[in-house]
């Protein structure tokens, strides 16, 4: 146990998780292998990956709801899972967020946000629940019952008894997956910003790339049980360490190129430069990520490539280009630059971040 006391040594008293080298099983299948985490107190941070990736059984172990067949979790340096022993949720001041929100439908909205509060007097449990009604902007909707409010509405009630008993940390399980893009987006900036203002800690468990990099100040990236790489949402779009983790976040494509420079690798749309060096020998095959905002219009380029497809986006057009060797990139234009499928355009390299990967 050594090693787990020094990560704790190492970030207390800022810390008020950290997940060192935990495992859980179903049965005899691993699905959390050996992940260590830390969370700093009032920070917002995300665990992102695909389904069946281990995101919201780790949740869970937070939560104290699944044990742990090895490792352990502290909470403000205080060990509260290890194989062996959960304490139970209810004695870990830890507020949760469900995907379905899990109101109960014949409570009006102040007394699903009352009905956690324990060992206080009924007038005490109506004015927090009257604090976080304003907290969440649900005034006037007190009486309501769930089903006369809208998804949006309900998710808030859901985050309003959750930070009802002030705790020290709230878990958010996959929160607006049953909510509409539009209403997604917006509810994940107003909870972030509520989180803020309360000076709340919060983990977040999604698929959903953009409810991450909303949400998250650090997001980590998971894979089959393990965490691929812990960042922030920039470094993990610019400065992938894996490739999955390239492959996973944001969209692009990989290209061919050859080593010429430790930062600079050459491929038949130019030279792609940046900060990152690598020591690969010059000549050596690699692959390139190549984003969409790499590749940018210009009509007196020579290098030439024709539209395959197009996608309209409001401000911008997604295209869908093929190179004269055959291998096909995507493009960010202006959506003013409304281009026909089969015309030829010119394009640029414009990568400022250089990230390749060995070739197969």
């Amino acid at each position: 146990m050594a090693g787990f006391a020094s990560i704790v040594a190492i970030t207390a008293p800022d810390t008020i998780l950290t997940l060192a080298g935990i495992e859980c099983r179903y049965d005899d299948r691993i699905v959390v292998n050996g992940l260590d985490m830390r969370v700093e107190r009032g920070s917002l941070v995300c665990l992102l990956g695909p389904s069946g990736c281990g995101k919201t059984t780790a949740l869970r172990a937070i939560a104290g709801f699944h044990p742990l067949t090895r490792g352990e979790i502290f909470l403000g340096g205080t060990v509260v899972s290890h194989a062996g022993f959960t304490l139970p949720p209810e004695r870990r001041r830890i507020g949760m967020v469900f995907q379905d929100y899990a109101l109960f439908p014949h409570l009006s909205v102040a007394d699903n946000i009352a009905f956690g509060l324990r060992d206080m007097t009924r007038a005490r449990k109506r004015a927090l629940a009257a604090e976080m009604i304003d907290v969440v902007g649900l005034t006037g909707l007190e009486h309501r019952y769930p089903h006369e409010l809208s998804g949006g509405q309900q998710q808030r009630v859901a985050l309003a008894r959750a930070l009802a008993p002030h705790p020290q940390l709230i878990l958010l399980d996959e929160p607006f997956s049953n909510l509409d893009v539009e209403m997604r987006q917006r509810l994940s900036e107003e909870v972030r910003t509520i989180l803020e203002r309360q000076q709340i800690t919060a983990v977040l468990v999604t698929h959903d790339q953009q409810e991450a990099f909303a949400l998250g100040d650090q997001v980590g990236v998971m894979y089959e049980g393990k965490l691929l790489q812990w960042d922030t949402p920039y470094n993990l779009y610019h400065q992938p360490n894996c490739r999955f983790v390239a492959d996973f976040i944001g969209q692009g494509v990989f290209l061919p190129g050859t080593v010429v420079a430790p930062n600079a690798v050459e491929t038949e749309i130019g030279v792609c430069q940046g900060q990152r060096t690598y020591a690969w020998n010059p000549g050596t095959r690699v692959e390139v990520l190549l984003r969409p905002d790499d590749i940018v219009p210009d009509s007196e380029n020579g290098q030439r490539a024709g539209v395959v497809k197009k996608a309209f986006m409001g401000a911008e057009i997604l295209y869908t280009l093929r190179l004269a060797g055959g291998r096909q990139v995507l493009s960010l234009f202006p959506s003013h630059a409304n281009h026909a499928i089969g015309e030829h355009i010119g394009i640029r390299l414009a990568a400022e971040h250089l990230v390749a990967f060995p070739a197969d």
